[in-house]
């Protein structure tokens, strides 16, 4: 079996501290987890697609929000389950009220009912300083905020 891999980007601000953007992943399994639940905006590639490509383009995809240029490469982690997560920042703005426009996946929900229902892929997203990001992402990905910080020093 192929290693599976996700390549993802972590907006960020100066708002005046160091604030990154994280994404709360939809449906029912993630409804009530907080704490290491959190992620950056990311999904997995195409066939032969270029991995920045598919960040930019997951990115789009999972808030609406179209990404700016200039990527700052911050390396890979291997998550828990084995997945490879590659990310790049970017410096954005996401404006209070901006509704969420995500796209969506169908699952049979409630197991075993045989109905088929469609979620969000993200639920909800919110800036975090530093310290709160570490607390509220993935553990795996938690050392994309040390890269970022150590980036912009």
């Amino acid at each position: 079996m192929a290693a599976r891999i996700s390549a993802g980007l972590l907006m960020y601000r100066h708002a005046p501290a160091l604030q990154v953007f994280l994404a709360h992943p939809g449906g029912p399994f993630w409804r009530n987890r907080d704490a290491g639940a959190w992620s950056l905006p990311k999904g997995e590639p195409e066939p032969d697609e270029d991995l920045l490509a598919c960040a930019i383009r997951e990115f789009e995809e999972e808030t609406g929000l179209a990404p700016a240029p200039d990527y700052l490469p911050l390396g890979s982690v291997r998550q828990k389950g084995g997945k490879e997560v590659r990310a790049w920042a970017f410096e954005g703005a996401w404006e209070e009220g901006r509704a969420l426009r995500s796209n969506a996946f169908e699952i049979e929900w409630p197991p075993r009912s045989g109905r088929r229902q469609s979620f969000p892929e993200i639920d909800r997203v919110a800036w975090f300083d530093l310290d709160e990001a570490r607390e509220r992402l993935n553990p795996a990905q938690a050392v994309f905020v040390e890269r970022l910080a150590e980036a912009l020093e």
